[in-house]
């Protein structure tokens, strides 16, 4: 009997996969003090009258996920105001979820889709019309956000942000108008993404206390999906120190349930070093704690290196003064130990930044830096030869699983099967971490990110990869826990289950290892873990989860419609507040399950409007989570 440890927590009876090789699987485990102090011997501890014991009935539990790249401070700050198309079968069910939404939303607001949806998820296989948005929500403002590609703004939209006859084209977009010379209502990105997110910055804002309330509940579903860190890529409009108030001032109350590195993303095109100068001078790689810390430059250094894929579009060439202006920044962070990191979809754009950096090198060795490139779609073997020679790592996120199908009619199925070259980036050793780059361009959903992965199917199951590029599930999960870590220069410290690391893990609603891969984008958490406290439960599990919190504003669409894929499950219905009737199993039940029977949902939902028109908007915030 260990007496000298009383641990704050233990889990006994679960499939643990640790990912140390050295003893891959266990049954059991003991925390203390935010640590993981044992696997396997926690019948060994002496229980004190403060420690918690969970059953976990044979659940799998994996070490708990963390994103390389995701934009979880801007995303917070605006999660609540947005609804979201994650996961939803059909365009007709995306438009009522619209119609519904319109509805609510009080005069002045608007309602916004930003991203993490394509149309080949959808069974018709096409993007809504601007006359379906215009019929769905004839009176207000609507921005729906696809991909870096194009937004679609109904009627009421152009009139608020005042987009008329005589509104001339902004530098790099496009206002599409009609034979009339009138705006239509589609924006295209042309060559960049900057008419979009200029235009969906026109929005109104949420004030700091619901920005505050939208970024908890935004943690709160990244936990449902089992991710306890992420690495924070900045992001345009998402200045420093100020749009990062409300996450500090989270971390002071103590209510972060995600472990946040944030790294700088320049806001002055040709102020760049300027920008990075002075926050040398107020900040630094490591500054803070395990739960919210600086950790470099990125992912945007330049605004010369800047090239969006949008791959309905050509390749832009980015401009001569790109390599000066580079060097000048690089040089400038490896002077000063800074890590960074570099947004870089094309392998031409990725050959002159490695010769800035090479050239950088030479007075500043870049080894040991942590530094590394993001996406890397179309990076050639040659180059990845490059990366490892200068110790650089790549972040790679699933965002062909969103734009595969654009890849492919732009470049060939050839061209395709090595966007990103995982498996190469593997055998040469080289640094990879796993992610999504939500909320925008593909969903923060990384069940889907490791099917992926594992599959490589896109969202809307046309396979890219032959099985020689795809990863085992173990491989994929690696990238996802330990891979990930060493982007935030945490390598060691997390991303196992083992003595000394963080005890930050994840039950699971299904088998990963054993799931059919067509359910591997399904599964979610039942028990969340972060330090040894339990950030989200439910199922069995639910009596240990946290309170619940308000949605704020009452007509959030978070509080009828919840995060991804939540319009699909009864279940995630009624924590949202909507009140259905009771419902019946039918042989569709016993075949897919309850969670299936969409249009059985959605009829329960019609019928709720009319029998509860009063309801809608109050919402019942016992179930807000």
């Amino acid at each position: 009997m260990n007496t000298s440890v009383v641990p704050d927590l233990i889990l006994h009876n679960g499939r643990i996969t640790t990912l140390d090789p050295k003893y891959p699987e266990a049954k059991n485990l003991a925390v203390k003090n935010g640590l993981i102090v044992g696997v396997d011997d926690a019948e060994d501890y002496q229980k004190g009258p403060d420690t918690k014991v969970i059953d976990l009935q044979g659940r799998r539990v994996i070490p708990g996920l963390n994103d390389s790249h995701l934009h979880v401070i801007r995303g917070g700050l605006n999660y609540n105001m947005e609804l979201r198309w994650d996961g939803v079968p059909s365009l007709a069910d995306a438009l009522r979820m619209l119609k519904e939404q319109a509805q609510r939303t009080p005069p002045g607001q608007w309602v916004r889709v930003v991203g993490g949806w394509t149309e080949f998820q959808f069974a018709e296989g096409r993007m809504p019309t601007l006359e379906e948005i215009n019929a769905a929500a004839p009176e207000t403002p609507v921005f729906i956000l696809h991909l870096y590609c194009r937004a679609l703004l109904n009627k009421a939209a152009l009139l608020a942000c005042g987009y008329t006859k005589d509104t001339p084209n902004p530098p790099g977009g496009e206002i599409q108008r009609d034979s009339r010379g009138n705006p239509t209502g589609l924006l295209i990105a042309r060559p960049n993404a900057t008419i979009l997110y200029a235009t969906l910055a026109k929005g109104p804002k949420l004030p700091p206390e619901y920005q505050m309330n939208s970024t908890r509940h935004f943690m709160r579903e990244l936990n449902r999906l089992g991710l306890t860190s992420i690495i924070d890529a900045g992001g345009g409009f998402q200045n420093y120190p100020e749009d990062y108030a409300v996450i500090q001032e989270l971390h002071q109350r103590g209510e972060l349930t995600l472990r946040v590195a944030y790294n700088l993303f320049t806001q002055k095109p040709k102020q760049e070093k300027e920008d990075f100068a002075r926050w040398i001078k107020m900040t630094g790689p490591g500054k803070g704690d395990d739960y919210l810390r600086c950790n470099g430059a990125g992912e945007m250094l330049v605004f010369s290196a800047a090239d969006f894929e949008d791959f309905l579009e050509p390749r832009p060439d980015l401009p001569a003064s790109l390599e000066g202006e580079l060097k000048q920044v690089v040089a400038l962070l490896a002077a000063n130990k800074w890590p960074f990191r570099l947004h870089a979809t094309y392998d031409e754009s990725i050959t002159r930044f490695l010769n800035v950096f090479e050239e950088v090198n030479r007075d500043f060795p870049l080894k040991g830096l942590n530094w590394f490139f993001d996406h890397c779609e179309t990076v050639s073997d040659g180059n990845l030869d490059r990366i490892k020679a200068l110790g650089g790592g790549i972040a790679i996120q699933h965002r062909m699983a969103y734009q595969g199908e654009y890849f492919m009619h732009r470049y060939g199925r050839k061209a395709a099967e090595r966007t990103p070259p995982l498996r190469r980036m593997l055998e040469l050793g080289i640094p990879v971490g796993a992610g999504t780059d939500a909320t925008r361009v593909a969903s923060y959903n990384p069940w889907v990110s490791l099917y992926w992965m594992v599959t490589g199917k896109t969202v809307g199951g046309v396979s890219m990869y032959p099985r020689a590029n795809c990863l085992s599930r173990e491989e994929a999960l690696r990238l996802y826990t330990q891979g990930s870590s060493w982007f935030s220069s945490e390598d060691g410290k997390k991303g196992g289950i083992f003595a000394g690391q963080l005890a930050d893990l994840v039950a699971l609603t299904d088998d990963y290892f054993a799931a059919p891969e067509e359910k591997i984008k399904d599964i979610e958490s039942v028990l969340t873990v972060v330090g040894g406290k339990i950030v989200h439960a439910t199922a069995d599990f639910a009596s240990h989860g946290p309170p619940s919190i308000p949605v704020l504003p009452e007509w959030s669409p978070v509080k009828v419609f919840g995060g991804y894929g939540a319009p699909l499950d009864l279940r995630k219905a009624a924590r949202s507040g909507v009140p259905m009737p009771e419902h019946h199993h039918t042989a569709e039940c016993r075949h897919h399950g309850c969670s299936q029977a969409w249009h059985q949902i959605m009829t329960a939902a019609e019928i709720a409007r009319s029998s509860y028109a009063g309801f809608w908007g109050a919402g019942c915030d016992c179930f807000a989570f």
